[in-house]
């Protein structure tokens, strides 16, 4: 899509995301392409290889490369996974945490020791996740409390919320609903692979699902209409295609932020 956006972006999309892992390092043709897209557009980043909950002290050079990354390109927007990629080397996966309170005081040391290089808040994303070893309380208690340890803002990716419901038998609306709102940042939106009835893979590779779709509504009425990022990350249609899933969530946004205003409207009249 490089080409082509950097002709042209659609007017459809506000804002895009990026891995600045994938981009940090180049330079030449691509390094220039992306920067002229930096220049007129907005721009998330959402990272990959920062290993928050690594046992294995931080790699303070990394976090100061992503710094001057951010800087260079104006970005103010940084977020990761909330999980480890990294033992004794690079595992090239997202792996779950521990769901331990010893983990929860790790991790949010960490936020803040990579927030006082960032210069910039560290907003962490909830992973999708396989298995649970050690865990000594849910993923959902787990979450929250990291939010509230570390004091950080929160990415949330609506798919993982079905993803996990489905392979772990959790009611997503429930876990929706007990995200603190005035911590989530943005929203991240999916689809997936279904391996088994009892597992689906989180692929970013499919078109997104009826049941994702309308979380993502429910989400909008439980917490606000909220920046709202379409990943894909492989099969990618052509423009056009993908523009269709872009103008849904559009609709679904705006139709929330109507409500919302309703909703203040009649507050005001009511007063």
């Amino acid at each position: 899509m490089l080409d082509e956006f950097c002709t042209e972006a659609p007017s459809e999309i506000d804002f895009f995301e990026v891995a600045p892992e994938n981009w940090m390092a180049l330079g030449g043709k691509f390094g220039k392409q992306f920067r002229t897209l930096t220049e007129r557009h907005p721009f998330f980043c959402h990272g990959l290889s920062l290993s928050i909950g690594s046992s294995a002290p931080l790699d303070v050079e990394f976090v100061k490369n992503i710094k001057t990354f951010l800087d260079f390109h104006g970005i103010d927007v940084y977020s990761e996974h909330l999980s480890y990629c990294s033992g004794s080397g690079h595992l090239y996966d997202l792996m779950p945490m521990p769901f331990t309170g010893e983990a929860v005081r790790h991790v949010a040391a960490r936020v803040r020791q990579v927030e006082d290089i960032l210069e910039r808040p560290l907003i962490l994303e909830n992973i999708s996740f396989y298995a649970a070893p050690g865990a000594e309380m849910s993923e959902q208690a787990f979450v929250l409390s990291v939010l509230e340890e570390a004091d950080c803002a929160l990415l949330l990716d609506v798919n993982n919320i079905y993803v996990n419901s489905i392979n772990h038998g959790y009611d997503a609306s429930a876990y929706l609903a007990a995200m603190p709102t005035e911590r989530i940042r943005y929203l991240h939106v999916a689809g997936h692979y279904v391996e088994a009835p009892d597992l689906i893979v989180d692929t970013h590779g499919a078109d997104i699902i009826d049941p994702v779709w309308q979380l993502l509504k429910d989400c909008y009425a439980m917490h606000g209409p909220l920046p709202t990022l379409l990943e894909r990350d492989f099969n990618i249609p052509p423009t056009p295609v993908l523009l269709e899933e872009i103008r849904r969530i559009r609709t679904l946004h705006s139709s929330s932020r109507q409500h919302v205003a309703g909703s203040e409207s009649n507050a005001r009249r009511a007063v």
